[in-house]
C-alpha cells in the first residue's frame, strides 16, 4: 500500500492574520506617504509665496530707482506740476521702469488698506495727471495681511538729510532724494520686507525745486 506524504499549508486563520498585516503595513506606508507629500506640497507654497514676494520686491525697487519728475499742467492755474504723492501710508510715482517691460512712462500706486493688505495699481503715464487714470483701474492685492509705511529722504538747508513721512511733488516740485518702505506683516509668521530706494533723477530740467517748502516739512 502506497503512503501519502504530510502536505504542509497555511490554515484559513494564518492566511487572514498574514492578509491583515499586510493591510496594516501599507496603511502605515500610505500614511507616512502622505504626510510626506503634504509637508512636501506645504513647503513648495511657503516656497513659491516667498518667490512672489522677492519678485514684487525687486519690481518696486526697479521702479522706484526709475522715478520720473513727470510733469502736467495743473487745468485751474496753468503752472507746470510735478506727479508725485507720498504719504505716510500711501505712495504715487511715475517711472521709466514697466513690469511688461514696454517703452513709455508708467504710473504706480500703493497703499495700504486695513485688515486687507498692500494694494498696487498701474496705468500708462501720459502726459496729463496720472491721478483720475489710477481711479479707474482695479488694484491688485499684491501684498496680503501686510501694512506697508512710507518715508522720504531730503536735503535740509543746511545740507542735512532728513526723513519725512509725506512728500507732495505738486507743492515741493521736485521728488525726494530717496523712498524708505517698510512692509508689516499682520502676523508673526510672515517676515517683515523693506525697500531702500534712492532717486537719482529727482528734479526736472525746467522746474525749479521749492526749495522753501522743503525746509517747512
Amino acid at each position: 500500500m502506497k503512503r501519502t506524504s504530510p502536505q504542509f499549508g497555511f490554515t484559513l486563520i494564518e492566511v487572514i492574520l498574514a492578509l491583515g498585516l499586510t493591510a496594516m503595513l501599507l496603511g502605515l506606508l500610505s500614511t507616512s506617504v502622505f504626510i510626506v507629500a503634504d509637508d512636501w506640497n506645504r513647503n513648495a507654497d511657503v516656497l513659491d509665496e516667498s518667490l512672489d514676494e522677492a519678485l514684487a520686491i525687486l519690481q518696486i525697487d526697479r521702479a522706484l530707482h526709475g522715478a520720473f519728475p513727470h510733469s502736467f499742467t495743473n487745468e485751474d492755474t496753468l503752472s507746470r506740476q510735478l506727479y508725485f504723492t507720498g504719504e505716510d501710508d500711501y505712495l504715487s510715482w511715475v517711472s521709466a521702469v514697466s513690469p511688461q517691460r514696454t517703452p513709455g512712462l508708467t504710473a504706480w500706486e500703493l497703499y495700504s488698506v486695513d485688515n486687507e493688505g498692500v494694494y498696487l495699481t498701474m496705468v500708462p503715464a501720459y502726459s496729463d495727471n496720472p491721478a483720475d487714470r489710477l481711479l479707474e483701474v482695479e488694484p491688485v492685492l499684491l501684498f496680503p495681511h501686510y501694512t506697508a509705511e512710507f518715508s522720504y529722504l531730503y536735503k535740509d538747508l543746511d545740507e542735512s538729510k532728513v526723513w519725512a513721512d509725506e512728500w507732495e511733488g505738486q507743492e515741493l516740485l521736485s521728488l525726494p532724494l530717496a523712498v524708505h518702505i517698510h512692509f508689516i506683516p499682520f502676523t508673526d509668521d510672515k517676515q517683515e520686507l523693506e525697500i531702500l530706494a534712492r532717486i537719482r533723477n529727482n528734479e526736472h530740467r525746467s522746474i525749479r525745486p521749492n526749495v522753501a517748502g522743503q525746509a517747512g516739512l
